[in-house]
């Protein structure tokens, strides 16, 4: 119900744009977010953007990573600029019901930052 796509290699300093599709039935009254997991490491909050377009981020973004959300296409996006080798990880979707319905996560898109 989460299809992540848009990861890959990238060299350090590019930018890659994560886009994640919900169905129709999980989005409106959903948070919908950007989580991480580098190996090794436990999974962290990358961004989050709620129904009204609220939004959280974790210390790290530091403006370089932006979050965003199309109604209407029910799709999230996460455009990540100034990008560094430890941003390194699988980038997760996820879908955190605003009315007590559950949540849901994508299946994770790698992202790899190397030379």
């Amino acid at each position: 119900q989460l299809v992540e796509s848009g990861g890959g290699l990238v060299q350090p300093g590019g930018s890659l744009r994560l886009s994640c599709v919900a169905s129709g039935s999980i989005f409106s009254v959903y948070t919908m977010g950007w989580y991480r997991q580098a190996s090794g490491k436990e999974r962290e909050l990358v961004a989050t953007i709620t129904s009204g377009g609220r939004i959280n981020s974790g210390d790290f973004v530091k403006g370089r990573f932006t979050i965003s959300r199309d109604n209407a296409k029910t799709t999230v996006s996460l455009e990540m600029n100034s990008l560094q080798p430890e941003d390194t990880a699988v980038y997760y979707c996820d879908a955190d019901s605003e009315v007590g319905k559950g949540n849901y996560w994508g299946q994770g898109t790698q992202v790899t930052v190397s030379s």
